[in-house]
C-alpha cells in the first residue's frame, strides 16, 4: 500500500513575538524543523522572530542552533541530531524584528514585511507572557495586520494560559474579538498535537466495538492523571501565582476529559468537533463552595529523595501556599454519563511521569465463583497513555495455568512505537501546521474555554476562603487525602507506571 503523502502548507511569514522566549527555542524551532524535514513547509515560508533584544536574521538562527545542537538537545520532541544541509535550508528562510511589543513602529515595520510577499499571509504567534496577549491584539488590529480584505489570511496563535479565571477569560476573548473574528484565532494547546489524544477520537468513533460500551450502563468511573517528576524548575515566580489548578485542569486535563466525553460529531470538521466538546465540558456539574472543597484535595511537595521541597525551590515564596498538585472529583450532568464520576489529578515531584486516562468498567457479576478461592474480580480497565509509552492497553482477567483456579490480570494492547515509525516530535507540528493549513478541530473555541473555566470557579472560590494544603514529600504520588476522595467512594486510584 502506498503512503499517503501530506501536502506542504501554503506559502506564510510567520511571526514569532517572544522570539528569545523558551517556548520558541525547545518546542516550536524543532517542530518547525521537524515539519521541514517532513516536507510539510512551502519553500516561501517566512520566519521572523519579533523581541525587544537587539539582534539580526543570522544572529537568531544562530542562537536557535546552538541551543538545538547542545546539551539538551532543544527540549522534549526535538530531533536527535541536525542534518547540516536542512538546517542551512531552515536557517536563511529565518529573519529577526527588533521592536517593543507596546510600539506601534513595530508593527508598521512588520506590515512592510508582508507587503514584500506576493501572497500577503501571516500568521503571529503570541509567545510571550500572557500579559501581552491583549495588548499584541489590539496593536495588531490598529495596524490593520488583521485585515484579510487584500486576499491573503491572517490568523493570531495564543498560548495557554489563557486567562486565570471565568473574569479574565472573558475579557481576553472579548479583547481578541474586537480586532478578528473567531475562525483567526487559534487557542494552543500542545497536548492536543499529541498522537494518542488525536487517536481518542479515531479509537472512539471508527470502532463500533468501544461506542456499543461507551456509556454509564458499562463504565464504573474516568481517571485522568497528569504526573510529572520536576519541579517548577525556571518557573517558580510564573507557577507560584498560578498553582497546578489554573496551570493544567482548565486547559489540558478538560481537553482529555472532553475526548472521553464528547457525543459523535456530526462530521470530523472543526465547528462540529468543537461543538461537541464544548457541550460536554458545559454539562460539568458547577458545584457549591462546600462541594468544591469536598471534592477537590490540595497538596505541595515537601523534601524528599535528596529533591528540594516547593517552599525551597527559586524565585517561590517561603511561606507559599500554592499547590503543585491537585485532585478533583467532578461530575457530567448529561444522559451518557449521569452518574459517572471522572476524577483528575495533577502534580509535580511524583515518583514517575505518567499522562493517561483510565476508564474503569463496572465488574462482571462474581456469583459463580463463590464456592472458589477466588476473591471478586478485578474491574477491567482500558487505559490510554498520552506520554511517555504512547499507546492503549485493556486490562483483563485469565486463569493462570496450572490445576487451581487463579486470576492474573493480563493486558491486551499495542504501543505506538511497535507499530508505526515514531520519528520525534514536540506535540506542537501537528498543531502548527494546521495553523498554517486553516484547520482549527484541534484549538480551542471561545465557548470551550469559558466553560472550562466556568468549572473551574467553583474551587477557585471555595479555595479563596479556606481549605488545607495536605504536604507530600517529592518522589510520592501526592497526599494520602488524594487517596481518601477515591476511598470514600470504594474506589481507589489507578497505579501509575
Amino acid at each position: 500500500m502506498s503512503k499517503r503523502q501530506t501536502p506542504a502548507a501554503p506559502p506564510c511569514t510567520l511571526f514569532l513575538f517572544g522570539a528569545s522566549g523558551d517556548l520558541v527555542k525547545r518546542l516550536l524551532m524543532p517542530a518547525l524543523y521537524n515539519l521541514s524535514r517532513d516536507g510539510l513547509l512551502d519553500r516561501n515560508l517566512r520566519i521572523v522572530g519579533v523581541d525587544h533584544n537587539e539582534a539580526t536574521g543570522e544572529q537568531f538562527a544562530e542562537r536557535l542552533h546552538a541551543f538545538m545542537v547542545g546539551r539538551d538537545k532543544g527540549g522534549e520532541g526535538a530531533p536527535n541530531s541536525l542534518d547540516p544541509e536542512l538546517w542551512g535550508r531552515l536557517a536563511k528562510r529565518m529573519d529577526y524584528q527588533t521592536g517593543d511589543f507596546l510600539d506601534p513602529a513595530t508593527y508598521q515595520a512588520l506590515a512592510k514585511r508582508i507587503d514584500k510577499t506576493r501572497h500577503g499571509n501571516a500568521i503571529f504567534y503570541l509567545a510571550t507572557s500572557p500579559r501581552f496577549f491583549p495588548e499584541v491584539a489590539q496593536r495588531l488590529g490598529e495596524a490593520g495586520l488583521l485585515d484579510e480584505s487584500g486576499g491573503g489570511f491572517r490568523r493570531v496563535v495564543v498560548e495557554k494560559p489563557f486567562g486565570t479565571d471565568l473574569a479574565s477569560a472573558e475579557a481576553l476573548n472579548a479583547c481578541l474579538l474586537k480586532v478578528m473574528n473567531e475562525q483567526q484565532i487559534y487557542r494552543i494547546d500542545h497536548y492536543l498535537g499529541k498522537e494518542t489524544v488525536q487517536n481518542i477520537l479515531v479509537s472512539r468513533f471508527s470502532n463500533g466495538l468501544f461506542e456499543s460500551f461507551w456509556n454509564n450502563h458499562y463504565i464504573d468511573h474516568v481517571q485522568i492523571t497528569a504526573a510529572e517528576t520536576v519541579g517548577v524548575e525556571t518557573r517558580g515566580a510564573f507557577y507560584d501565582s498560578t498553582g497546578a489548578l489554573r496551570d493544567m485542569v482548565p486547559n489540558h486535563l478538560f481537553q482529555l476529559l472532553a475526548m472521553v466525553a464528547m457525543e459523535p460529531p456530526a462530521a470530523f470538521g472543526a465547528d462540529a468537533v468543537r461543538g461537541e466538546k464544548a457541550k460536554v465540558i458545559g454539562a460539568i456539574r458547577p458545584w457549591n463552595s462546600k462541594m468544591a472543597l469536598k471534592n477537590s484535595v490540595r497538596g505541595q511537595y515537601t523534601a524528599g529523595k535528596r529533591l528540594p521541597g516547593y517552599r525551597d525551590e527559586d524565585n517561590v515564596d517561603k511561606d507559599s501556599h500554592t499547590e503543585t498538585y491537585v485532585a478533583l472529583k467532578v461530575m457530567i450532568d448529561n444522559w451518557r454519563w449521569a452518574g459517572v464520576p471522572f476524577y483528575l489529578r495533577t502534580g509535580k515531584r511524583m515518583s514517575v511521569r505518567d499522562t493517561e486516562i483510565a476508564i474503569c468498567f463496572k465488574p462482571a457479576p462474581y456469583a459463580q465463583f463463590r464456592e472458589s478461592a477466588l476473591e471478586r474480580p478485578k474491574p477491567n480497565y482500558l487505559k490510554i497513555q498520552i506520554q511517555p509509552n504512547e499507546g492503549m492497553w485493556f486490562d483483563l482477567q485469565a486463569k493462570r495455568p496450572g490445576p487451581e483456579l487463579v486470576m492474573e490480570n493480563v493486558e491486551l494492547g499495542f504501543a505506538y512505537k511497535d507499530f508505526f515509525k515514531m520519528t520525534p516530535a514536540t506535540g506542537y507540528e501537528t498543531l502548527i501546521y494546521d495553523c498554517l493549513t486553516g484547520d482549527q478541530t484541534l484549538f480551542q473555541r471561545a465557548d470551550n474555554i469559558e466553560n472550562g473555566w466556568r468549572a473551574v470557579q467553583p474551587f477557585l472560590d471555595a479555595w479563596a476562603k479556606g481549605g488545607e494544603v495536605h504536604e507530600y514529600a517529592a518522589g510520592e504520588d501526592g497526599p494520602t487525602a488524594a487517596d481518601e476522595l477515591l476511598v470514600r467512594d470504594k474506589r481507589e486510584w489507578h497505579r501509575l507506571q
